[in-house]
């Protein structure tokens, strides 16, 4: 099960790299006025095939909250210690 949603995940992060670069592609024709009903379908067709992986992810339990953004703000993202830096070590030293 663990490696089934692993497989998932990996997968999820492979297609959203496939999908930044065919909406760059889309933007680059839409730049020279070429015809990007091509690439556009295949990005549809990626967000479908996305759909479907997310919920079997969210399927087998590895449903991710996202948080909002007064939670993003209370997360600690201090360092662990607080050792100074060589630097700063080495002049007081002096």
């Amino acid at each position: 099960m663990n490696n089934k949603l692993n497989e998932i995940r990996r997968k999820i992060r492979f297609l959203r790299s496939e999908m930044l670069s065919a909406e760059a592609t889309i933007r680059q024709q839409v730049n020279r006025d070429e015809d990007c009903s091509e690439a556009s379908m295949q990005l549809m067709a990626m967000r479908v095939f996305m759909l479907g992986l997310i919920a079997e992810r969210n399927r087998l339990g590895g449903e991710e909250r996202l948080l909002d953004v007064d939670e993003r703000l209370k997360l600690d993202y201090r360092a662990v210690s607080r050792k100074p830096l060589k630097g700063a070590l080495g002049r007081r030293a002096r």
